[in-house]
């Protein structure tokens, strides 16, 4: 049987990177299954830049390098190219660009799901969204 395919977003890398507290348990038990093979981890290639960014205040940048070649390897990584910008620039579905590239990325990668704690940012898309606790109990992890 083949493994769930799942877009992990940019919230739960840095929540589980950065210890964010009401978050982490959940983002470490979703990476754990990604990490472990119990479900197939993509990451948009901007979640790597996005990631190296935001956590330099905690890691420098040796660590934050280590950190992102663990995330290329453990992860499949979905490049981002012009028709992907073009998509997520016309889409009327999403507000923010971010958001609209990580689910333009799991659309064309043909996803079974994305993983966020902000679903509100994904509705009616041709990809479900799912909570990383909604998702946990319906895979039985």
């Amino acid at each position: 049987m083949k493994s769930m395919a799942l877009l992990i977003d940019t919230n739960v890398v840095l929540d589980w990177l950065l210890g964010r507290e009401s978050f982490v348990e959940y983002a470490t038990q979703i990476m754990k299954c990604c990490v472990s093979g119990k479900v197939r981890g993509y990451l948009a290639a901007h979640t790597i830049l996005n990631t190296f960014y935001i956590t330099r205040k905690k890691f420098d940048v040796k660590a934050r390098i280590e950190i992102g070649l663990m995330l290329c390897d453990k992860f499949h990584i979905i490049g981002i190219y012009p028709k992907t910008i073009d998509a997520a620039l016309r889409t009327d579905k999403l507000k923010d660009l971010e958001d609209a590239l990580q689910a333009q990325c799991a659309i064309e990668e043909g996803l079974d799901f994305i993983i966020t704690r902000n679903i509100k940012d994904f509705k009616d898309l041709k990809i479900k969204a799912l909570l990383l606790e909604d998702f946990l109990a319906m895979a039985g992890f």
